[in-house]
């Protein structure tokens, strides 16, 4: 196998946790049995992925809150909450409660923009203020400044016979060096970067304009080095990647067919640009392990981060998820030097 120029440090997984409408309290319950499962196969992380107005994760911040109560070490992350759907001070106080909660684990990940099909919900989202709602980066900068502790409000002090604190209660001094960007432009990855966010870069990203005909892993490396280029930390800024991969060294032969008629139903939208923002797609990688290792190891993005979350196909089943997983701990991260978590 070609060698890589970092090795893999960090084993993850993103999952979106699915559930049946009729009955949700199930869905949640095989999630948090994902989470465990991460744990003790050795996983460094779990993350989970943020769902309005669908049958997935709709409180992450929840959900992750119930998964530290039943695990110790594994790191939980969001990829990603969109913050439009979000007020920076509530979401700081709910982030900072549950890194308390989970002694220090949270790893939230977040983006900017208009809700998904906003015009449909802004009236019930925003119903004095959705003209003028702001969701640029300045929404992401606000989180920032209330999670590392910069002033919430011009009092503080002792009414009556309560405390006042003029900035987010709990304050978790480590969580504002763990916050990421999920990002797939060069615009996203040098605002991250200079604002010493982490950044999280997955299996979409933005082609820079109708010129640019460099492939997936070409872009993807690139903003890679942007992001680098502009952070604090220069070389050492964490970036993690989130391509689709599925491993099949002990999958069914059932399973195997059903992997690979996945991927190959969405290969056609990672030929070209989609839609007109230039959206590029990475294609799903299912294989043997020793198979994903070189072809991972080929990755120009890859090669040059030590950080995974591998994401988990939406719509498998609950003993898929068992068996990919459990590949990618025992099989997978191996191949590609990485060493399970105590």
């Amino acid at each position: 196998m070609p060698s890589t120029s970092r090795p893999l440090r960090k084993l993850g997984f993103l999952t979106i946790g699915l559930f049946d409408g009729d009955d949700p309290a199930r869905g949640h319950e095989t999630t948090l049995e994902i989470i465990e499962l991460g744990e003790r196969l050795g996983f460094d992380s779990a993350w989970v992925r943020h769902r309005h107005l669908q049958y997935g994760i709709s409180s992450p911040v929840a959900v992750l809150a119930a998964a530290s109560q039943r695990t110790r070490r594994i790191e939980l992350g969001t990829a990603v909450i969109p913050l439009g759907w979000e007020n920076p001070l509530r979401l700081a106080e709910d982030l900072a409660t549950v890194d308390v909660l989970s002694g220090g684990r949270l790893n939230p990940g977040v983006s900017v923009g208009p809700p998904m099909h906003y015009d449909q919900v802004k009236e019930a989202l925003y119903p004095d203020t959705a003209d003028t709602e702001d969701f640029s980066y300045e929404r992401v900068r606000r989180l920032l400044d209330l999670v590392r502790g910069k002033s919430a409000s011009d009092f503080s002090g002792v009414q009556g016979f309560e405390v006042f604190s003029d900035r987010v209660q709990p304050h978790s001094p480590g969580l504002g060096r763990r916050l990421w960007y999920g990002g797939g432009s060069l615009s996203s990855a040098r605002w991250a970067g200079e604002h010493g966010m982490n950044f999280l870069t997955s299996s979409v990203v933005k082609a820079e304009g109708p010129d640019d005909t460099r492939d997936f892993a070409e872009i993807q490396l690139g903003h890679v080095r942007a992001f680098r280029a502009a952070h604090p930390d220069g070389e050492a800024a964490r970036v993690s990647q989130g391509l689709v991969v599925i491993p099949t060294d002990s999958a069914s032969p059932e399973q195997r067919a059903k992997y690979e008629e996945f991927a190959a139903k969405r290969l056609p939208r990672t030929t070209s640009p989609q839609g007109p923002a230039r959206l590029l797609f990475a294609p799903d990688l299912v294989g043997t392990s020793e198979e994903l290792a070189e072809r991972l190891a080929a990755h120009a993005a890859f090669r040059e981060i030590d950080e995974v979350a591998f994401a988990l196909p939406f719509t498998f089943e609950h003993e898929d998820y068992v068996q990919i997983l459990t590949d990618m701990a025992t099989k997978l991260g191996p191949a590609l030097g990485w060493r399970p978590g105590v």
